[in-house]
């Protein structure tokens, strides 16, 4: 399939599930033909049309981060959650919550952010040293294990109910309950996060022939290492600070994307971030019409699905694991 073709059709995708997570919910409401004033109305302006944006900015961030970490540490397992560069983000927005900044999301945005850049100048550190790809994942599992238990001290030390009612139910990954205040806040580090990560792909298809191929062909592997550690940490610290950890976006999606887009790194970015926003969008309209009054975490139903996934992928690349 053209690169082209594959753009229109996820495009056309990225539309019509932008248009499904306007209308699904325990009460369908459809788009058009709205009157002003009416109580449908004012649920799609005020609820519905803020989240499937949000949805869609922060699927897309997603989805386009893990198809930039698995070409730049040429890695099939790279990702943002398993890395756990998300889990940092999270431990940094927790940190903001535990301070009592909840009600400032820009600073909540800052202290997500501030953890995943340093987790990613973590990991870059370890690539600049040729780490194996199983080597890679260790140390993601272990940053994010270390990014787990100063949460779990957080939420121990909760001053009363009600923050580590907020923390906890935070933590769970949703969509629910944010607005424009929370689409304003992630938008333009979002879009800036995604404009560094698409300026990587000329690098990112050097790269893949090896370091020492990419110096030889002019490619500048600090000012890469930073465009990668900017944009991953501005872009996905963002997003988990506003709806929490939502994983295995960025797994899933360049997996199933590269047989049709190609093997090379930058042709497969902008259609990761289609995907990611199809995926997420696709999943939040789903979780929408779970049985019960309430609706299912979609942090907990992407968990449900990756975690699969990340076994399959874990045997079909098991020669990677000595």
């Amino acid at each position: 399939m053209r690169r082209a073709q594959l753009i229109a059709l996820l495009a056309l995708g990225t539309v019509a599930t932008f248009l499904l997570s306007l209308m699904a919910g325990k009460v369908w409401i459809a788009p058009w033909g709205l009157a002003a004033g009416t109580p449908e109305a004012l649920v799609m302006a005020e609820l519905r049309l803020p989240r499937a944006l949000l949805g869609l900015v922060i699927g897309a961030m997603l989805g386009a981060s893990g198809a930039v970490l698995q070409g730049y540490l040429r890695n099939p397992l790279a990702d943002a959650g398993v890395l756990g560069v998300s889990a940092n983000a999270a431990f940094g927005a927790v940190l903001a919550l535990f301070l009592g900044l909840s009600a400032t999301p820009l600073l909540v945005a800052a202290f997500g952010m501030g953890g995943a850049v340093a987790a990613m100048a973590l990991l870059a550190l370890l690539a600049g040293r040729s780490a194996s790809a199983t080597g890679f994942v260790l140390a993601g599992v272990v940053l994010s294990s270390l990014a787990a238990a100063l949460t779990a001290l957080l939420i121990s030390l909760a001053p009363n109910p009600f923050a580590l009612e907020e923390i906890v139910t935070w933590l769970m990954g949703a969509l629910t309950d944010r607005g424009w205040p929370q689409l304003w806040v992630v938008t333009p580090f979002a879009a800036l996060g995604l404009g560094l990560l698409m300026l990587t792909g000329r690098a990112l298809d050097a790269l893949a022939l090896g370091e020492a191929a990419a110096r030889s062909l002019g490619v500048d592997l600090r000012a890469t290492r930073w465009l990668v550690i900017a944009g991953t940490g501005l872009g996905v610290g963002a997003a988990v600070s506003v709806t929490g950890v939502v994983g295995f976006v960025g797994l899933i999606v360049p997996h199933l994307l590269r047989p049709f887009a190609g093997e090379r790194p930058s042709a497969l970015i902008l259609p990761s971030a289609l995907g990611g926003a199809i995926l997420l969008l696709l999943a939040d309209s789903l979780v929408r019409l779970s049985p019960g009054a309430g609706e299912l975490k979609l942090g907990i139903a992407m968990a449900l699905l990756g975690a699969p996934f990340f076994l399959w992928l874990l045997w079909r690349k098991r020669e990677l694991i000595p």
